[in-house]
């Protein structure tokens, strides 16, 4: 990806954003609290220094992380038994093909018109990164999205708890610093923690927001049968949980993008009961 791609208006209100409360929490709430040079106020700059570096770093490998490009050699192999679930169209019941791309769509794959090709487990195009969200970097996007709102919320309790130390330079020259970060900080907060609620709900199911919505309309077809659906890549909370963020839970919250697989295939719900109706009769 190119600088012209990366450092888009909505990346780099972000990232004066970032700038704007780490100054102002550090130079003024902080200060204003417990002062910068007592024991509690470097403790608090460390810990909050330590926060923001990491919601950072999580942030530019989450924009820098290509998402998952579709191999042009790939093509479905439909004898292959280790592997039986294909995804088809919902109309023709052919095997998923991307006419502008010209490559077959992997499973969990769809095409982004805005990064103009196909996304391997594609989530979402986030503006706000200008980059699309897929199998390669959504584990370091969700944990930037839980630094964010940890940053916010702390960064909220120093603000209003610098605000009962009463001294005139609070009242004076950092009123403004004051309106501006409560305006910025409560509905940021607010929005984060929606945001980061709602990645957690699909993560304990192994969804995508695309495949949310496509269960959703799947789900109203089956009922129309008398049929039930299940989401065919739930395989327990636990296993859904490594699946997304990695094999090594003391990696989960580190700014590594320790994904499962190439993101061409995945294990589903019907692998897990095929092995054991292969172990149960062998």
């Amino acid at each position: 990806m190119g600088s012209k791609k990366v450092f888009s208006p909505h990346v780099i209100v972000v990232s004066l954003a970032i700038a704007y409360i780490y100054f102002s929490t550090l130079f003024v709430f902080l200060n204003q609290w417990f002062g910068l040079r007592s024991s509690a106020g470097i403790i608090h700059a460390l810990l909050f220094t330590a926060l923001a570096l990491l919601c950072v770093c999580n942030y530019a490998r989450a924009m820098f992380t290509d998402p998952g490009r579709v191999p042009p050699s790939f093509a479905p192999d439909i004898e292959d038994s280790h592997h039986p679930i294909h995804e088809i169209k919902r109309k023709g019941g052919d095997l998923r093909y991307c006419k502008k791309c010209r490559l077959y769509k992997p499973p969990r794959s769809h095409h982004c018109r805005v990064c103009k090709r196909c996304v391997l487990r594609m989530d979402h195009h986030c503006v706000w990164m200008n980059n699309c969200v897929g199998h390669a970097n959504y584990k370091v996007f969700f944990v930037f999205v839980a630094y964010a709102l940890l940053a916010c919320v702390y960064s909220l309790i120093l603000l209003v708890g610098s605000l009962t130390v009463d001294t005139q330079q609070s009242k004076g020259s950092y009123r403004s610093v004051y309106i501006i970060s409560g305006l910025l900080l409560i509905p940021l907060s607010m929005a984060l923690g929606v945001f980061l609620g709602w990645h957690i709900y699909l993560t304990l199911q192994n969804k995508t927001t695309i495949e949310y919505y496509e269960g959703v309309r799947a789900m109203l077809v089956a009922e129309q049968g008398g049929n039930v659906y299940s989401h065919p890549y739930d395989l327990g909370v636990y296993e859904n949980l490594i699946t997304v963020l990695g094999p090594n839970i003391l990696c989960w919250f580190c700014p590594v993008s320790s994904y499962i697989g190439s993101g061409l295939r995945f294990r589903t719900a019907y692998d897990r009961h095929a092995t054991v109706t292969t172990i149960s009769t062998s």
